[in-house]
């Protein structure tokens, strides 16, 4: 794989993505993130300058194209030669000396940047972002195939296990190169955190058994902040667990489904998941915008949030973490377990529980989903189990809820979390005044 040796970007393993957010960390602090992809590099610069120069701990993202992200590499090309505005920087379309030139002087050391895309086949990005001296990207096998389209199952794994082998070489080099799973988000919402949790960490595994040591596992933020801080734990715990001698994190992202629209309630989201991931000693938060609702955010936008996002942080006291077996660690263990007994290869593991229903997203109409499960909002907004299909979880769910939603009750669970927070305006932290 080329990379880009002898440029100042690209970092050995004291220095590295993972190692940057470690040192962090330890010192109370926690970094936080955009999601920013501009096509033309110019702007994707600026953006990552303003990112840099933000008030608080920053890393920057280069979001691809959705072009790219398919595999599309004829569109993105025409796009670039053209002239074209796309919602990413096409990274595989653009020269790697302009991608250089985009990171010269900015990406480096003190602030380490990652690719992130939604692939469900990485190889061409990796090789992209490697031979302009990036090492840090994020994605997975499942969590990058099942929402996003038609790419069966066992193709993204096949893909995911070359693309991960190839990434992994980096170490050989000296260099410590960074996967962090999306598996903590899976559509976005109404898929319970035990699931969650247990995808992340089974996606977590999939890249230390593919040859990564510094790996961070996500866990989006989903409708009850209670809930949450127990699967953040949960994911903590399973991480501590079953990834020997590894440089781990945990990454919260900002609420994943339908954002508030006004001002004030995107900001109280927002706040909501900054003291998520300051309380329970998350590592890194990625934010959303005040724009979510309705368009891409501008660079302008992006700092005022990564800005209100760490000052709401740097006000939230750190919890104790919990010390007994929570509902969520049960399940979300007992999901790991099933996995784990069905080979000792993740991947392979992933594919058959999928095939048994082991593992099993609800509301989702990918053809390798079994779509036997079913979840619903209760009344204190946990998300829960209205039916587990063929999941291993007999006697751990209390199943007393609705077997099935309407189409307006489907609506209502989508749109719970934003009409909740567009309907509590006076809860925003003045910060967002």
């Amino acid at each position: 794989m080329a990379v880009g040796a002898g440029m100042s970007i690209v970092t050995s393993a004291d220095t590295g993505f993972g190692a940057f957010v470690g040192r962090a960390h330890r010192a109370g602090e926690l970094v936080v993130q955009p999601r920013m992809g501009m096509s033309a590099p110019e702007q994707m610069r600026a953006g990552l300058r303003a990112t840099r120069d933000a008030v608080g701990v920053t890393v920057g993202t280069v979001t691809v194209d959705s072009y790219t992200r398919v595999g599309d590499l004829e569109a993105a090309q025409l796009a670039v030669l053209g002239g074209v505005a796309l919602n990413g920087y096409p990274i595989v379309s653009h020269e790697h000396s302009t991608t250089i030139d985009v990171l010269t002087s900015i990406a480096g050391p003190e602030f380490p940047v990652q690719v992130r895309h939604g692939s469900a086949d990485p190889g061409d990005i990796f090789r992209a972002m490697t031979a302009a001296g990036l090492d840090a990207s994020e994605g997975g096998p499942v969590s990058y195939c099942l929402p996003y389209g038609r790419v069966p199952l066992g193709d993204s794994t096949r893909f995911w296990i070359r693309s991960c082998d190839e990434l992994s070489e980096l170490r050989a080099t000296g260099l410590e190169p960074h996967l962090e799973t999306f598996g903590g988000c899976m559509l976005g919402q109404l898929c319970p955190p035990s699931e969650l949790v247990a995808i992340s960490a089974l996606e977590a595994m999939f890249f230390h058994y593919h040859g990564f040591r510094s790996i961070s596992a996500s866990y989006a933020q989903q409708t009850n902040p209670i809930q949450d801080a127990e699967a953040v734990r949960a994911l903590q715990r399973l991480c501590a667990e079953h990834l020997p001698e590894t440089d781990w994190h945990i990454v919260i992202y900002a609420y994943m489904g339908v954002y508030p629209s006004t001002r004030r309630g995107a900001y109280a989201l927002l706040g909501a998941a900054a003291r998520l991931a300051a309380a329970t000693g998350c590592a890194r938060l990625i934010v959303k915008t005040e724009a979510e609702s309705v368009r891409i955010p501008t660079v302008a936008e992006n700092v005022a949030a990564l800005e209100f996002a760490a000052a709401v942080a740097a006000d939230t006291p750190r919890s104790v973490a919990e010390s007994h077996d929570s509902q969520t660690y049960r399940e979300a263990a007992a999901l790991v377990a099933a996995v784990l007994n069905l080979d000792a290869d993740p991947g392979t593991a992933m594919l058959r529980a999928f095939e048994r229903g082991y593992l099993d997203i609800p509301y989702c109409l990918h053809p390798d989903n079994p779509g036997l499960s079913r979840s619903y909002i209760d009344d204190r907004g946990y998300l829960c189990w209205a039916d587990i299909g063929r999941l291993p979880l007999s006697g751990m769910v209390d199943g007393s809820g609705p077997r099935t939603l309407t189409s307006s009750e489907l609506i209502g669970s989508l749109t719970y979390v934003s009409r909740k927070f567009d309907q509590e305006l006076d809860s925003v932290d003045t910060l967002a005044s």
